[in-house]
C-alpha cells in the first residue's frame, strides 16, 4: 500500500522524543547574563568614573555577586550526578568549553569577592572597633585582623577596586559570551549555529542585568520611602535603550541573514518560527517584549517627561526587557531542540511544575539571589552614596 506523500513529515527518531535541555538550561544563561549586566553597571562608576551612577556602583557589585552564587545551581540540578561537577577542576580539559567554564566562573567569583572586600574594608574595620564579643571576632576576621584604617588606606583600596573592576569587564564578558559560544558551535542545530550567537548572548546579558538593577534600585527606594534620583534614572535608561537597540538589531540581523541565504538552514528554521515557537518568539520576544519597551524608552529618553511618570515608564520597560531576555533564552534553548534530528517534524516540549526541571524549581533558583541580597544588605551599607534629592 502506498503511503501518502506527507507520511513522514512528522517523523522523529525514538531517542529524540523529548527536549533534553529543559528549564534549568534556560535559566542558567539567564542568571549568568544578570551577573555580566550587573557588573557592567558597577564599572560605570568604578572604572568610567561617571558620578551620576555612584548610587548604583556598590549595589550592582553586590547584586552581581549574589547572582553569581547561584549561576551554577541550574546545571547541578540538571546533572544526574551533580557531585561529579567538581571533576572539571581536578581533570581540566582545554578543548572542553564546560571545563574551561569551571575556571572562568570560579575565578570570576573570587574576583568579585575580593573587590567587595576592598569596597567595604573600611566598614569592616569600623565595625570591628565598635562591637564586642563574638560579633567583634567576626568583623575582625572579615578585616583579616587589621583593625586600623588610615586615610592613605582609602587611596590604596580605590586603586585596587579600579584595577579589579577593569580586569572584571573582559572576564564578565568571557563568562557569559562563552555560553553563546557553546550554542553557536553546535552545527547540527541550524537555530543555534551562527557566529553571532556569542555576541547576541552578551549584548542581551548586559540589557537584562541593567534592567534588573534598575528594577531592584527603584523597588528598594520605594520600600524604604527614600527619594529617587530622577536624573540618574533617565541617563541610565538612555544607556540601556542604546544597548538594547544594538541587541535587538543583532537578533534581527541573524534572522534576516538566514532568510536571505534561503539554504537548508532556512528550511528548518522557517517552519519552527511559524509553528512551535511562533507565539513565544514572534509575538512574545519580537513584538511585545522588544518593540513596546523600545518605544517606551524612546519616550523616556527623548521627551521632556520627568518625575514619577518617567520613572514608572522606565520600570515598565525594564520589566519587559528582563522578560524579553528570558523569552530569548527559552526560544534559543528549547526552540533549537524542537527541530527533530530526523529533519522532519518537531519535538514537543512538556512543561513540568514540581519536577527537578519544573517551573517551581526554576522560580526558587531565580528567587534565591534576591534572598541572599536581602541578607547581605542587612549587614553591609549598600547605598553609601546619597542620591540627589530631585523631589518626591
Amino acid at each position: 500500500m502506498d503511503l501518502p506523500n506527507d507520511a513522514l513529515v512528522n517523523y522523529i527518531y525514538p531517542n529524540n522524543a523529548h527536549v533534553v535541555w529543559s528549564l534549568m538550561i534556560v535559566i542558567y544563561p539567564f542568571i549568568t547574563g544578570l551577573i555580566a549586566g550587573a557588573f557592567v553597571v558597577s564599572t560605570l562608576s568604578h572604572v568610567m568614573k561617571i558620578k551620576d551612577f555612584e548610587p548604583l556602583a556598590n549595589f550592582a557589585l553586590i547584586a552581581a555577586f549574589c547572582f553569581g552564587l547561584f549561576a551554577g545551581v541550574p546545571l547541578l540540578v540538571h546533572l544526574g550526578q551533580p557531585q561529579r561537577a567538581f571533576n572539571i577542576y581536578f581533570t581540566p580539559h582545554t578543548t572542553s568549553a564546560m571545563s574551561v567554564f569551571g575556571y572562568v566562573y570560579g575565578g570570576y567569583m573570587i574576583l568579585l569577592a575580593i573587590e567587595i572586600w576592598f569596597v567595604y574594608r573600611e566598614h569592616f574595620v569600623r565595625m570591628a572597633n565598635e562591637t564586642r564579643g563574638m560579633v567583634k571576632l567576626l568583623w575582625s576576621v572579615l578585616c583579616l585582623g587589621v583593625t586600623t584604617y588610615h586615610p592613605d588606606s582609602g587611596k590604596v583600596d580605590r586603586k585596587f577596586i579600579y584595577w579589579l573592576a577593569l580586569i572584571g569587564i573582559p572576564w564578565a564578558f568571557l563568562l557569559h559570551g562563552y555560553v553563546g559560544f557553546i550554542f553557536g558551535s553546535v552545527k547540527a542545530i541550524p537555530w543555534w549555529a551562527t557566529a553571532l550567537q556569542p555576541i547576541i548572548f552578551l549584548s542581551s546579558a548586559v540589557v537584562s542585568g541593567m534592567a534588573m538593577i534598575l528594577i531592584m534600585y527603584i523597588f528598594m527606594k520605594w520600600r524604604n520611602q527614600t527619594h529617587y534620583d530622577y536624573i540618574m534614572i533617565k541617563k541610565f535608561s538612555a544607556i540601556m535603550w542604546g544597548i538594547f537597540i544594538i541587541d535587538w538589531g543583532l537578533e534581527m540581523l541573524e534572522l534576516v541573514h538566514v532568510w536571505y541565504r534561503n539554504d537548508f538552514d532556512w528550511t528548518q528554521i522557517q517552519p519552527l518560527i511559524s509553528g512551535p515557537i511562533f507565539t513565544s518568539y514572534v509575538l512574545g520576544q519580537i513584538l511585545v517584549l522588544s518593540l513596546i519597551p523600545t518605544i517606551i524608552l524612546a519616550v523616556v529618553v527623548l521627551s521632556k517627561i520627568t518625575g514619577k511618570i518617567m520613572m514608572y515608564l522606565a520600570v515598565l520597560a525594564s520589566v519587559l526587557h528582563v522578560l524579553q531576555v528570558l523569552f530569548m533564552r527559552f526560544n534559543v534553548v528549547v526552540g533549537g531542540q524542537s527541530i527533530s534530528k530526523s529533519g522532519r517534524g518537531f519535538v514537543e516540549f512538556h512543561w513540568e511544575v514540581f519536577g527537578k526541571e519544573g517551573m517551581l524549581t526554576a522560580i526558587l533558583i531565580l528567587a534565591a539571589p534576591f534572598v541572599v541580597y536581602y541578607l547581605i544588605s542587612r549587614v553591609l551599607p549598600v547605598f553609601e552614596v546619597k542620591a540627589r534629592d530631585m523631589g518626591g
